[in-house]
């Protein structure tokens, strides 16, 4: 059963200039550790895959506060909610912490698609309820 739904767009040019304004700090404030490092080595590659990196994670994390109903308030964290990816290339809903807690005493699970262009980055998540089998 559909718990929530939840859409973000992402302006990356938005990104871009919280960026020249708050530094390494704003990455440092929305991305978990494992995307931080990925987000480092990107950008010091690719400058632009690594701001497009970034604006996908802020939008997938927008689109999943949206779909459990919470926004950012506690316990959704930027930092405790974390994009990554299968094997496959498909994006994954990574939680930790009391967020982790909470999703999973309310037995709850993510389905997440994200996707970017050179001045947008858009995502969508569907959180489902999972179904227990009765006996």
């Amino acid at each position: 059963m559909i718990y929530g739904i939840g859409t973000d767009i992402c302006d990356v040019r938005r990104i871009a200039a919280s960026l020249a304004r708050h530094g390494d700090r704003f990455a440092e404030k929305v991305l978990a550790e494992g995307e931080l490092a990925t987000w480092r080595e990107r950008s010091a590659r690719w400058p632009d895959r690594g701001l497009r990196y970034l604006a996908t994670r802020f939008s997938a994390k927008e689109a999943f506060s949206k779909a459990i109903g919470l926004g950012m308030r506690m316990p959704m964290t930027w930092r405790h909610c974390e994009v990554a990816k299968l094997r496959s290339g498909q994006p994954v809903i990574v939680l930790h912490g009391a967020l982790k807690e909470w999703f999973e005493a309310q037995g709850l699970q993510a389905h997440l698609s994200v996707t970017d262009e050179t001045d947008y980055a858009a995502s969508f998540c569907v959180v489902e309820k999972i179904q227990t089998k009765l006996p």
